[in-house]
């Protein structure tokens, strides 16, 4: 006879170890498994070690998604302030760096072991979750209401199966398509997934004077796109050997579409134009020493060698700078437009973009069409930008599917008094 299971939740990482907390604590048995030996790998090596666990900031305008109001529900119901108490109860330590991004003072662990220790919480509230690691599922059927697994710890049956196997991304920790997979087996649409919050790559003959730079950071406004689509930011930039990457350029290329240009402005607090005009007026230093005043030294003396026919110009003294030269420099360094040829790929992705589509999906419970069956976190069309929005999309729809098992399972009613509850 198989193992039988109020919840089956499969990927124990942020969201899936979340749900299954909250679900145990509402008295119901959860089994959470997941194909590595490793528990959350993804939460320990997140935000330098220190996991960018939620950010202050956060509301459905920092999210993409096909549908772009299918977020409101979940992040309405369980916000920042109620993981920050959690982390409170826990006594986890943590900071605020900028922008509203929080951060573990000591390690990511913390945020594991706070999640562990609620699901350990269950067995006090009448509840109950076990966890299988490391477990294959190999099969899921559904019959009479239930689903049916075949694992390599034997059979489970469930009238409630959850997936949190997030995405693509950073496949060395891991990461599988299995919850694609199974959405596609139960006739669920799908929103085609591709690396986001990745670096961007170049053409390696046009890269080459730029790939001297590699390494050089600097703070830029970027934008893409167009109307809806547009994304603009103001963050750090960073060269790399092979094209552009930072915070900057990990925020824009989630709005980057194949074959269109990104724009940069490279100096986005001062007037490069106004700066070197009175430059020109006080001093005969030569123009990239001038530049460098403005600009890193390093990128100074690399735009000042790439348009041949401004070089001679720009080897003089900057008092014999032709103005429409110096316009029309400044004019490339305020909106240096480049097409990228692609990405660093899901080796370097952060999150997947696209996955189940959320007009399949409960905006309350995250359950499908298919009865019984959730979709939560990185699996489901819902992108946060960077800066800690990605786990509190984690914790808000682990918690919205939560409540949806109590509400669904007719022995076990929601209890008030568990310590998840917003």
């Amino acid at each position: 006879m198989p193992a039988e299971f109020d919840a089956v939740i499969i990927g124990a990482g942020a969201a899936g170890l979340f749900c299954a907390g909250v679900a145990g604590q509402r008295g119901l048995k959860v089994l959470l498994i997941d194909h590595s030996p490793k528990v959350a790998e993804k939460i320990r090596i997140s935000g330098g070690g220190r996991c960018n666990f939620t950010n202050l900031e956060t509301s459905p305008a920092q999210f993409l998604s096909q549908n772009p109001h299918f977020c409101r529900s979940a992040l309405s119901r369980y916000t920042p302030q109620h993981f920050i108490d959690l982390l409170k109860r826990h006594e986890v330590p943590f900071h605020e760096k900028h922008k509203g991004q929080l951060f573990c003072d000591r390690s990511a662990n913390d945020i594991v072991n706070v999640l562990l220790a609620e699901c350990a919480a269950a067995s006090a509230l009448g509840g109950e979750v076990t966890r299988w690691q490391p477990c294959q599922v190999n099969t899921i059927a559904y019959s009479s209401e239930r689903y049916l697994l075949s694992t390599d710890r034997g059979a489970v049956s469930t009238p409630n199966l959850v997936m949190a196997t997030g995405g693509l991304s950073i496949p060395k920790i891991g990461a599988t398509d299995f919850s694609h997979r199974v959405a596609l087996q139960f006739g669920l649409r799908m929103v085609t997934p591709q690396p986001g919050l990745v670096p961007l790559t170049f053409d390696g003959q046009a890269w080459q004077p730029y790939a001297e730079l590699a390494g050089l950071a600097l703070p830029v406004r970027i934008q893409t796109g167009s109307k809806k689509a547009r994304g603009e930011f103001l963050e750090d930039l960073l060269f790399t050997h092979r094209g552009l990457s930072g915070p900057a350029v990990l925020q824009i290329s989630n709005y980057w579409q194949s074959g269109t240009p990104i724009q940069i402005d490279l100096s986005p607090q001062k007037d490069l134009s106004a700066e070197l005009s009175q430059a020109k007026r006080r001093s005969r230093k030569h123009f990239v020493n001038e530049l460098s005043q403005q600009v890193p030294a390093r990128l100074a003396e690399t735009w000042c060698q790439q348009d041949p026919s401004l070089a001679p110009s720009l080897a003089r003294p900057i008092n014999e700078v032709p103005d429409k030269v110096l316009a029309k420099i400044t004019e490339r360094l305020h909106h240096w437009a480049l097409v990228p040829t692609g990405t660093e790929g899901y080796a370097k992705a952060e999150v997947t973009l696209g996955g189940v589509d959320t007009r399949d999906l409960s905006q309350q419970t995250l359950m499908s069409k298919q009865p019984g069956l959730f979709f939560i976190g990185e699996a489901v069309d819902v992108t946060g930008w960077l800066g800690g929005y990605n786990f509190q999309w984690a914790w808000a729809s682990g918690f919205a599917c939560a409540q949806g098992l109590a509400a669904r399972d007719p022995h076990h009613p929601a209890q008030a008094g568990a310590s998840q509850a917003a």
